[in-house]
């Protein structure tokens, strides 16, 4: 007979194990584009769509899987999850051309849509004051270690059985992951009547579809381009009629008056800007490592990696520590590190030693470890216990929000400043380019610092 403290830890794991192969999965993808890119006969900008597309069906079905998580068991919710995940990872190995691999995607990224938005809200509901924290910190630490497996498990792969085989590790860890999720997580909830807002979540859809594409567009389109207007309409117009019709209705898809909860919407900028700055230097890193200082794929690959292992240490005992004291001391000291490695980011130069890079890293990847558990920690502990769903999906929102702003932004001020400085030396105007950038960063992680101290003025006592 399973001990009922040691169950809980049993669900916890099968729980994060849903986060681990959405990152796995996506850092080894990352890995893979130039070979599906000749597999297929297809140019590198359209191969690049098979990230895009999985990002933007997964970010706006992130509330919807929120609110079903809050009406639905949570084991069916999450097995199916699971399930979905397993299948869309299936059908992208005998995908035999372009279109029907980004219809694959997608139904892998529905999987890991449910997932990501129930995930926070399973441990939180399992787990109560340290053991939260430390869940949400075990939680952070696989995550980034599915990042630092992904490349070298990928790379392997790929070289011996073709790209095809990367997608094949996820589809038994899903299957047995989802047998167990039905069989062991409680479902929490009564069955209730279900009402969901669904004209509101089609305004939803298409007004984030429309940001979320403008910005992956915005670069190669041009920021001034009718495309890109059309598109700014679009969002703005459908985001108003969501508002709008959110703030009137009994059952809305997302309840805005927990945006008057300081702590939860401040603490979603706080996460949106955490990953803005850290996507500044994961972004620009591997460029100059290659562009400058002439390592080849490899080494660059081997000198990032001290920022996953960092950050994988020092996440669960930041979680437990917010989990017993309060999140407000490591959520501010978390953006204070991110500036120190950013400004020290800004200092490379011709001559930067290996070392400098590994010591940096290291440096942003425990300001990673110390500020992502506590903060999404605060953030849940913030809301009511019937909104958790809804508030996971929230928080998850604004992290790929995050990740893709992070990775627009960096790559349109770094050609920007490399057009402006286009009459020195290639080097020079790219190492002009880069710290200019790298300084943005600095302001993000500012901003991020900001938000922190103001939504977690006053530590609320974990519960």
């Amino acid at each position: 007979m399973i001990r009922r403290n040691n169950l809980k830890w049993i669900i916890c794991i099968i729980i994060i194990l849903g986060n681990f192969l959405g990152m796995l999965d996506s850092s080894t993808v990352q890995l893979a584009l130039y070979p599906i890119a000749k597999g297929l006969g297809i140019t590198l900008s359209k191969v690049q769509w098979i990230i895009i597309a999985y990002m933007l069906v997964l970010t706006v079905f992130l509330p919807f899987f929120g609110k079903l998580g809050d009406l639905f068991p949570k084991n069916k919710v999450y097995g199916t999850g699971f399930i979905t995940f397993a299948l869309g990872a299936f059908l992208c190995t005998i995908s035999p051309n372009y279109s029907l691999l980004i219809i694959s995607r997608c139904v892998e990224a529905l999987g890991a849509s449910i997932m990501l938005a129930n995930g926070p809200a399973v441990i939180a509901t399992l787990f109560h004051g340290k053991n939260r924290g430390k869940a949400l910190g075990i939680n952070g630490s696989l995550v980034a270690i599915g990042g630092v497996t992904g490349p070298a498990v990928g790379g392997l792969m790929i070289n011996y059985f073709g790209w095809r085989t990367i997608f094949m590790p996820s589809i038994p860890i899903a299957l047995i992951c989802g047998y167990f999720a039905f069989k062991l997580v409680p479902s929490y909830v009564r069955r209730k009547e279900f009402k969901f807002d669904y004209k509101g979540f089609l305004y939803f859809s298409i007004s984030l579809f429309s940001l979320l594409l403008a910005i992956s567009e915005g670069h190669s389109w041009g920021w001034k381009s009718v495309q890109i207007l059309i598109l700014g309409i679009i969002t703005l117009i459908f985001g108003g009629l969501f508002y709008f019709r959110d703030k009137k209705i009994s059952y809305p898809m997302i309840n805005f008056k927990m945006f008057k909860i300081k702590s939860f919407t401040f603490g979603n900028i706080a996460v949106m800007t955490s990953y803005m700055a850290m996507f500044t230097n994961a972004i620009l890193l591997p460029l100059f490592l290659q562009g400058i200082l002439k390592y080849d794929a490899f080494t660059t690959g081997l000198l990032i990696l001290p920022y996953s292992f960092a950050s994988a240490t020092v996440a669960p005992f930041a979680g437990a520590y917010s989990g017993k004291h309060g999140s407000k001391t490591l959520t501010r000291i978390g953006p204070c590190v991110y500036i120190i490695a950013l400004i020290i980011f800004t200092t490379f130069g011709l001559n930067t030693k290996m070392w400098h890079v590994v010591a940096a890293s290291i440096i942003m990847g425990i300001g990673n470890g110390l500020f992502q558990s506590p903060s999404n920690n605060a953030i849940i502990t913030s809301v009511k216990t019937n909104e958790l769903g809804v508030a996971s999906g929230i928080l998850s929102l604004s992290r790929n929000l995050g990740n893709i702003l992070g990775v627009a932004i960096t790559i349109t001020l770094f050609e920007t400043f490399r057009v402006y400085f286009s009459n020195y030396a290639p080097q020079i105007s790219f190492l002009k380019s880069y710290h200019l950038t790298m300084a943005f960063g600095i302001i993000f992680a500012i901003v991020c610092l900001t938000c922190s101290s103001v939504a977690y003025h006053e530590d609320k006592k974990p519960c």
